[in-house]
């Protein structure tokens, strides 16, 4: 292989390209001189870097507890309600108690929803003796606060009505009402009664019945002659009056109430229709 001329190592050493061999033969270039140390760079040494620390496990995911299942309503706790627990609201049976016990059972019932918003009850009144029981449905406001049923105007066309068949409340009628305690609606008015407050009643009207050994019950008006007789309280009276009907024994006419026939004049003439039907039927009956 030839020698490589002057002219083609001072190229290649142009190009950064030594001699990648050399000849035998040819003499071993002296050693270099000691290179003198590099001048201290103003780059700062880098900071020995830390080992490298273990990875830490990923967090584990956040357990969240489950919240129970509860009902979409949960009902309040109870309290002294209209009906509470049946131990707590044991029924007195009124089929035995004479009348300061019925009227005590009256005055401390709370077995409806009329009675439980704090009403004072209106207590039946007339001959305790009686030939009739004569009931409405329910007591007015005027009622309410005379203390006694069938008060006002329309108490005295009811005294007027029985005076025309020979009778009066001091000596032959008892007169009460189905509901003892008048319902009232938020604003403090009348409202109709329900069932339940007609039902939870009832057995007052039959113990005053009994008490008072009356031989026939007349009824004013449609809530105390669906009452009595198991209707439905809004179903017209118009289906029942003219007919004679039986509550357990004894037998059950009913008429309009007084309060109505003040409103509607051309009435009275079935009001007296029934009156006699009344009369006769208790004569008959004793």
């Amino acid at each position: 292989m030839n020698r490589l001329s002057e002219r083609d190592a001072a190229f290649l050493a142009e190009m950064g390209i030594g001699p990648l061999w050399s000849l035998r033969s040819q003499p071993q270039p002296e050693p270099l001189a000691e290179a003198e140390p590099m001048p201290e760079t103003v780059v700062a040494e880098a900071a020995p870097q830390a080992a490298p620390q273990p990875l830490a496990p990923p967090p584990m995911p956040r357990q969240v507890a489950e919240a129970p299942v509860r009902p979409a309503w949960t009902p309040p706790a109870r309290e002294d309600s209209a009906w509470g627990d049946a131990a707590e609201r044991e029924r007195v049976d009124v089929s035995t108690l004479d009348w300061p016990s019925l009227r005590q059972a009256i005055a401390s019932c709370k077995h409806c929803s009329a009675c439980s918003e704090g009403r004072q009850p209106v207590m039946g009144s007339g001959a305790r003796q009686a030939r009739w029981l004569v009931a409405a449905g329910t007591a007015s406001a005027l009622d309410e606060k005379a203390g006694q049923p069938l008060t006002g105007d329309p108490g005295k066309l009811l005294d007027n009505m029985l005076a025309a068949v020979g009778m009066s409340r001091e000596s032959d009628v008892y007169v009460t009402t189905l509901v003892k305690c008048r319902p009232a609606n938020a604003n403090g008015g009348d409202r109709a009664p329900t069932v339940e407050e007609a039902a939870a009643c009832r057995p007052f009207l039959e113990r005053e019945r009994e008490l008072t050994g009356a031989g026939l019950v007349l009824t004013l008006g449609q809530v105390a002659a669906n009452g009595l007789l198991g209707k439905p309280l809004a179903e017209p009276l118009a289906g029942t009056r003219g007919a004679t009907h039986a509550l357990g024994e004894v037998p059950l006419v009913a008429t309009l109430h007084p309060g109505e026939l003040l409103r509607r004049g051309g009435d009275k003439a079935l009001a007296w229709a029934d009156l006699c039907r009344a009369r006769a039927t208790s004569g008959h009956a004793g």
